[in-house]
């Protein structure tokens, strides 16, 4: 193999590990509730959120700090985060709460001019109106 033959494949490599390496961004949220996130329920507690972006598209990862079990979620639809959000400046989680059944409703980053939506149960008639709240809870970014 000749020299230049080489060198097109160490750049080629080198391409293809630069395509597929994700870039991250750390948040921590303490979670006074146990709420569901991917279709599984996770306990109050400490936990990390990445927001991951690879190749093979975007995602959130919640890992919880005490048990190091983790939910991955595709990052769903963007939706502008709320002004409040945005003056503040601080990275943000949303929950929806019916009754004492909460799941993780919305991220936001702190920088971008967008949150993600996670889709959550739907709640009926009267006990929507009543019965549903939404709890947002600020998180530090760990770098």
């Amino acid at each position: 193999m000749n020299t230049s033959t080489m060198r097109l494949i160490m750049a080629a490599a080198a391409l293809v590990v630069a395509a597929g390496s994700a870039s991250a961004q750390t948040l921590k949220a303490e979670i006074p509730m146990s709420f569901h996130a991917a279709g599984k329920v996770l306990p109050a507690g400490s936990y990390e959120i990445r927001q991951l972006q690879t190749a093979g598209g975007a995602y959130v990862v919640v890992r919880s700090l005490a048990t190091y079990n983790s939910v991955v979620l595709p990052q769903g639809v963007k939706g502008d985060a709320p002004k409040a959000w945005r003056a503040d400046g601080s990275p943000r989680l949303a929950f929806e709460c019916l009754g004492s059944t909460c799941s993780l409703q919305r991220m936001w980053n702190g920088r971008d001019e967008y949150a993600y939506k996670f889709p959550t149960p739907k709640a009926h008639g009267d006990i929507a109106a009543r019965e549903t709240k939404v709890i947002t809870l600020a998180m530090v970014d760990l770098h």
